[in-house]
């Protein structure tokens, strides 16, 4: 049985959970944006499969759309926001040494939640 979660912004599903890597199918309903955060322990990629997602990295901020791939190195600063009428489903491929939820360090949050 896949790990699912419901997040205030949409929801996701772990597909796969190792050693040295985790990786989840997302989906941000319309709207809707990840709060902006950085992780110690893990870098990203992240491939839009669905919609229109806009990234931001760093101080970057563009549009990514199916088969796009945006790389999150160590400790840098990221969100993705679903400014369409329509959902955007990515693929997510954490790598590193810790994936634990505990390892994300948000520095805005549009739900109210702890930031650091």
């Amino acid at each position: 049985m896949l790990e699912h979660d419901i997040r205030p912004w949409g929801e996701y599903w772990v597909l796969d959970d190792a050693t040295a890597h985790k990786v989840k199918r997302i989906l941000v309903n319309p709207g809707q944006r990840l709060s902006l955060q950085y992780h110690h322990h893990r870098a990203e990629v992240w491939t839009i499969v669905q919609g229109i997602g806009t990234i931001t990295l760093g101080e970057e901020t563009k549009d990514y759309t199916a088969g796009e791939v945006a790389q999150i190195p160590l400790g840098m600063h990221h969100r993705i926001e679903n400014k369409t009428q329509k959902p955007v489903i990515f693929i997510e491929v954490q790598y590193g040494t810790y994936f634990g939820e505990d390892d994300i360090v948000r520095l805005e949050d549009d739900y109210n939640r702890k930031t650091y």
